[in-house]
């Protein structure tokens, strides 16, 4: 193998690693995040949707969440519409 062909196989690996650093790990390790949160979503967690709709959970199942807006109003959500962005891991941590 001749040097500059060794040199370009480095090169790619080079790009490869680097992609997957910044790229790739950073997006999968939000997506486990992400879902650990909907997993510990509890009765009375204050939360809002990725559609910016704030509310207080009232009762949580398999895929839904039961919120309430502060208004009266209850909306049922899926639990992908829950942004983790917008809850604190101190109101997490307390359910």
């Amino acid at each position: 193998m001749e040097q500059g062909e060794l040199i370009n196989i480095l090169f790619w690996v080079g790009i490869i690693a680097v992609f997957y650093f910044f790229m790739i790990r950073p997006q999968a390790k939000r997506a486990k995040d992400a879902k650990k949160f909907r997993e510990a979503l509890g009765k009375g967690t204050k939360v809002v949707t990725i559609g910016g709709i704030h509310g207080k959970v009232l009762e949580v199942q398999e895929k839904t969440v039961l919120i309430d807006t502060m208004t009266g109003t209850k909306l049922k959500v899926e639990k992908s519409a829950i942004s983790p962005d917008g809850v604190s891991e101190e109101a997490i941590a307390k359910k």
